[in-house]
């Protein structure tokens, strides 16, 4: 439950497929990351001519993976709905007739959509490398990408046991006791999938029991990383605003300090600051934007933290 001053919110089941499928393409970022870019849902064929159509491909420009969309309520089968459905999905990803199709929809998103286009220009890539890069991302194999209600131990074990990595990010719904017009969604913390079978075999094979999903500001604190009361500097410039630069302060519990508010995720503060210099960002990845006055980003002391975990283990 949720409670917002005298008003109570109470999970509940969404309607249909369709209603999960339209939240995360409405809010696609909030799970594949701020740079990631979402194309609808498109019939692609298998080598012997069978369609499917998959809920949509997401492109993660920073990471260089690509998803397919598989939007899912837990009511269906996993064994005669959704293991079957993401097989034929993923034989005709493969396809490169099927691939090419994927390479003109994202190209096509981003000749006509301007928040796409500034996703390329901040990671460098020019608008003559924009087919080279998507053509580059599309060769490796893709993620297998299931935003659902919630997750059954059957369906953790088909993750694990298939040769594609699988991600699942648990999207639940809540609606306001006695007005149920009144609708809250609510999303992982920065991005986290509740089962990542990449990161899993990652750790199997490093022996290391932490991923970066689960690493806090606090915890590079507790290892001597960064220091409580330290700066981070963020610089940004929105589309045709000026160049703006902004200081934060860590605290003692790994929180920031910030405009005034005190927050306790990276990239909300990260956040607040882009949308201060006048950008309409409704997501952003914190722990590349903030610097410490060295230069360094906390994305890089995740990095130097995990390795000495992953050294100590």
């Amino acid at each position: 439950m949720l409670i917002l001053n005298d008003r109570k919110f109470i999970k509940s089941p969404f309607e249909s497929e369709a209603e999960l499928e339209q939240v995360v393409i409405d809010n696609f970022e909030h799970i594949f990351g701020p740079s990631s870019i979402y194309l609808p849902k498109k019939k692609i064929k298998t080598g012997d001519g069978a369609g499917t159509i998959p809920d949509g491909f997401a492109i993660d420009l920073a990471s260089q993976k690509w998803y397919l969309v598989e939007a899912e309520l837990l009511h269906h089968s996993v064994w005669n709905h959704i293991a079957p459905q993401v097989s034929k999905q993923v034989i005709a990803s493969l396809q490169p007739y099927s691939k090419k199709i994927i390479q003109d929809l994202a190209v096509e998103t981003y000749s006509e959509d301007e928040t796409t286009r500034e996703k390329f220009q901040e990671l460098g890539i020019r608008e003559i490398n924009v087919r080279k890069v998507i053509q580059e991302i599309l060769e490796k194999e893709p993620v297998i990408g299931v935003p659902i209600d919630s997750i059954s131990e059957d369906l953790k074990q088909w993750a694990r046991t298939l040769k594609y990595n699988v991600k699942l990010w648990v999207i639940s719904k809540f609606i306001e006791f006695k007005n149920p017009s009144n609708i809250i969604y609510e999303f992982p913390e920065e991005f986290k999938p509740e089962i990542d079978t990449e990161k899993e075999k990652d750790i199997d094979e490093s022996s290391q029991d932490v991923t970066r999903y689960d690493v806090t500001l606090s915890d590079l604190i507790e290892a001597e990383i960064i220091e409580s009361h330290s700066n981070l500097i963020m610089d940004y410039k929105p589309r045709n605003g000026k160049k703006k630069r902004y200081k934060a302060v860590v605290l003692d519990d790994g929180s920031l300090e910030f405009l005034g508010q005190k927050f306790s995720s990276p990239s909300y503060a990260a956040l607040a600051g882009i949308q201060d210099a006048g950008s309409d960002r409704q997501t952003v990845n914190g722990w590349t934007s903030w610097k410490t006055e060295e230069g360094l980003t906390i994305a890089n002391l995740r990095d130097k933290y995990l390795k000495q975990k992953s050294t100590v283990g």
